[in-house]
């Protein structure tokens, strides 16, 4: 197989698998030899090699086949004579002279999502902070909060605010090196450079960065070798004024099996919770969706109230909103019809009996007791200590804000009290809500654990 061969190849991959992935992956490959029906490479390191063949290999051998090489299987090596902490620390160089593709080679680590950016985030009450708080870090500066950790229920947006810092990194401040990868990804690089002895390699590259961001940290809990590498890692960057974004689906203390030495450094930068959206969030970005959907199918319609319904019948997870959306435009198309209200509910029957799932007073009870460790008799008893009676009337607040049952139909349930027990309990809790940050975060987390 010739170089130009080669540069064919790369170029019809690059289509198929998006210019992200290929300069991030793709670019660094060196052709080196075509030997009994194995096509061999070199790789800037194991890493690399490993995860092109396990992501990318099958689409390198089709594109390879069209073109007329007989290639059984693929191998990739590492070149010889360079030491490990070399070979990780070495940036992978982009094959293509662009100055944009330059920059996203010059970042190890997973591949950028090209739609996550600051331009395409919806903003509104419920994630106005940790917005914020990503655009700080996304500007360059100096480090003012480290680290900056971001969490929040699925679909909440935090793995789109790590994508885009990223991107405004890259932008803004090029000679940065920037790191964004998944826990397992960083697991997987640890148990890799622990396989091949070359643990001053993996913290060469780890201790070396400016920005470190590693996304569902929660992965890593309960795996006590990752654990004391993440330790000594976050330890290094922070000794170096380095930053550092987190993200995970719960608060740091929430995060079961995590060591408390963890706990502790994470808890000592900015710690943001991105609330459930609101219903005025969602309809903004069903809005923002819509307007990149009439330029992917002109001349569509979608008649007033539609957006409006969504909005309010999907309220749990934006990527469920998203798709129901992508799915009403594209079925819309196919069938030639304008998307109304009725055409809405038929072709999202699935997803909105999905959401119609109902909370009931005894599951609240259940989650609140198993929150506050106590007893569920305890909750519809008689005893009236603080420790019992204030989460007796958060389960009672929560039971007025997600179920339909009356006054007096809740108060029943909570051991036959009066229902003026339970307004005193929920205008109680209301005003705990504005003023006591700790059970504010403990209603939202229970909501989202509720409604999951």
């Amino acid at each position: 197989m010739t170089d130009d061969t080669w540069g064919r190849i790369c170029q019809d991959l690059e289509k198929t698998i998006g210019k992200n992935n290929f300069v991030t992956w793709i670019a660094p490959l060196e052709f080196r030899a075509l030997e009994d029906g194995v096509a061999r490479f070199g790789v800037p390191t194991s890493f690399v090699g490993d995860w092109v063949n396990r992501n990318f290999g099958d689409r390198i051998l089709e594109q390879l086949a069209r073109n007329g090489v007989p290639v059984d299987r693929l191998e990739f090596s590492v070149a010889a004579g360079r030491s490990g902490a070399d070979r990780h620390a070495q940036k992978p160089a982009a094959a293509q002279p662009q100055a944009d593709a330059k920059a996203e080679a010059d970042m190890p680590g997973a591949p950028l999502d090209a739609r996550f950016t600051f331009d395409t985030f919806v903003t509104g009450k419920p994630n106005e902070l940790a917005h914020a708080a990503a655009r700080r870090v996304g500007e360059g500066g100096a480090v003012t909060f480290n680290p900056l950790f971001l969490y929040g229920g699925v679909g909440l947006g935090k793995t789109h605010l790590m994508h885009a810092i990223a991107w405004e990194l890259r932008e803004r401040a090029p000679e940065k090196t920037v790191v964004y990868l998944s826990a397992e990804q960083f697991m997987y690089r640890f148990v890799q450079a622990l396989r091949e002895r070359d643990m001053m390699g993996f913290k060469s590259l780890f201790r070396s960065v400016d920005v470190l961001m590693v996304d569902d940290v929660q992965f890593i809990a309960g795996k006590d070798s990752t654990q004391e590498e993440f330790f000594h890692t976050f330890n290094a960057l922070v000794d170096q004024n380095k930053q550092i974004v987190i993200s995970a689906d719960r608060a740091p203390g929430e995060i079961k099996d995590l060591e408390e030495r963890i706990k502790s450094r994470l808890q000592c930068g900015l710690v943001v919770d991105l609330h459930p959206t609101d219903y005025e969030l969602r309809l903004g970005i069903l809005q923002q969706k819509v307007d990149l959907y009439r330029m992917q199918y002109p001349g569509l319609v979608i008649c007033d109230g539609v957006l409006e319904f969504l909005a309010h019948r999907i309220s749990t997870n934006v990527r469920v909103l998203e798709g129901a959306l992508t799915r009403l435009f594209a079925f819309a198309s196919l069938v030639g019809k304008e998307i109304t209200l009725e055409l809405a509910q038929d072709c999202l029957a699935d997803i909105l009996r999905a959401t119609d799932r109902k909370v009931t007073i005894e599951e609240i009870q259940r989650k609140v007791s198993e929150h506050y460790n106590m007893r569920l008799a305890d909750m519809i008893g008689p005893k009236r200590h603080r420790t019992i009676a204030r989460p007796r009337q958060i389960a009672m607040w929560l039971s007025k804000q997600l179920t339909q049952r009356s006054l007096p139909e809740i108060g029943r349930r909570f051991g036959g009290r009066d229902h003026t027990t339970v307004m005193h309990a929920v205008k109680r809790i209301e005003e705990l809500r504005g003023s006591d940050p700790q059970i504010a975060e403990d209603l939202e987390l229970l909501r989202r654990m509720l409604e999951a």
